[in-house]
């Protein structure tokens, strides 16, 4: 059974081998850029570890894992420009070398990519396997909507943020597990059990995506630190602060969340006092903690043993400090 390192160095080499033309060079330029930028490709070997539960001839899951992370990077490439982000991966965002119409020509180019590499699958779940990943390509755009309609919800609840980050975030890891393990041979049962397992370890990542946002290293995170606040963006830090905070914190929390006036050192620096105070880092990784139980739990409930790799993946996906 093949560890990580070697499935991440084989999507790295597969995704290497995939032609794209050279012209018009403003829409494939950007593509490789982007696939070329440094990448863990989780959710592609997600794909290729839960195959190799039931089928270590990895060579069919193939061209399905490279379609994953071909959809995944058109996701980022449009959430970057949604965002106005300036650095992805520690690099200069897709719109930003180029632009934005550039940018959201290219997504679109890798999503259709990312279908006609689904369509080269030779398996009697060619069927299923579409209508998980069309159903799952749906959710991850309900999601992003979701996450810019928030922006105009002042009395959003934490369980709607759960929701929205499980479709925008957790979904697909959860579709590339039970993608990998019906092409691999799987049960139903089990599949919909590594499902549940990537939903809920795709929420934890999410959240430590959050707490990282303001609370990890601007190097190592490959984006800038403060960003979800400079964007008003309603984390989950925020709505617990929010649902913790007595009224004097609230009024300050709302405020600098709406005064768009003020320097954005300023108001991270502001906003970041107040999570202090709630102690709301060790609130959100102690969630952290409790979904990647829930995560670990799934796991352990599929009928086939060496599960090791997986448990692997679990603790390295959240593996990043801060």
């Amino acid at each position: 059974m093949k560890e990580f390192s070697e499935l991440q160095n084989i999507i790295n080499t597969e995704l290497k081998k995939i032609s794209f033309p050279k012209k018009p060079a403003n829409l494939y330029d950007p593509i490789i850029y982007i696939l070329k930028l440094r990448a863990k490709r989780m959710r592609s070997i997600a794909l290729l570890m839960s195959h190799q539960l039931y089928n270590k001839n990895i060579s069919n899951a193939l061209e399905p894992a490279l379609a994953i992370e071909l959809f995944h990077n058109f996701t980022l490439i449009h959430d970057d420009i949604m965002d106005k982000a300036s650095l992805r991966r520690g690099s200069e965002t897709v719109h930003e070398k180029w632009n934005k119409n550039i940018a959201i020509l290219s997504g679109d180019t890798m999503l259709v990519k990312s279908y006609s590499l689904f369509l080269t699958l030779d398996s009697s779940n060619k069927s299923h396997v579409l209508e998980i990943f069309s159903k799952t390509a749906t959710e991850v755009c309900e999601g992003q909507q979701l996450d810019m309609d928030f922006e105009n919800i002042d009395d959003l609840s934490i369980n709607q943020y759960i929701e929205m980050i499980q479709k925008k975030t957790s979904i697909l890891l959860a579709a590339a597990f039970q993608i990998g393990a019906l092409i691999g041979g799987a049960n139903n049962s089990d599949s919909l059990l590594l499902y549940k397992f990537g939903i809920n370890l795709g929420i934890a990542f999410q959240l430590q995506d959050d707490l990282l946002d303001l609370y990890g290293d601007q190097e190592k995170f490959g984006k800038k630190v403060g960003g979800d606040i400079v964007s008003n963006k309603k984390t989950f830090l925020y709505l617990k602060s929010l649902s913790l905070a007595n009224v004097n914190q609230r009024n300050y929390l709302i405020n600098y969340y709406q005064n768009n006036s003020v320097s954005s050192d300023e108001k991270i620096k502001k906003i970041k006092a107040i999570f202090d105070e709630l102690d709301i880092c060790n609130i959100t990784k102690d969630l952290i903690h409790s979904y990647h139980n829930q995560a670990l739990s799934c796991l352990n409930s599929i009928s086939v043993e060496n599960k090791e790799n997986l448990n692997y993946f679990a603790s390295l996906l959240l593996k990043r400090e801060v």
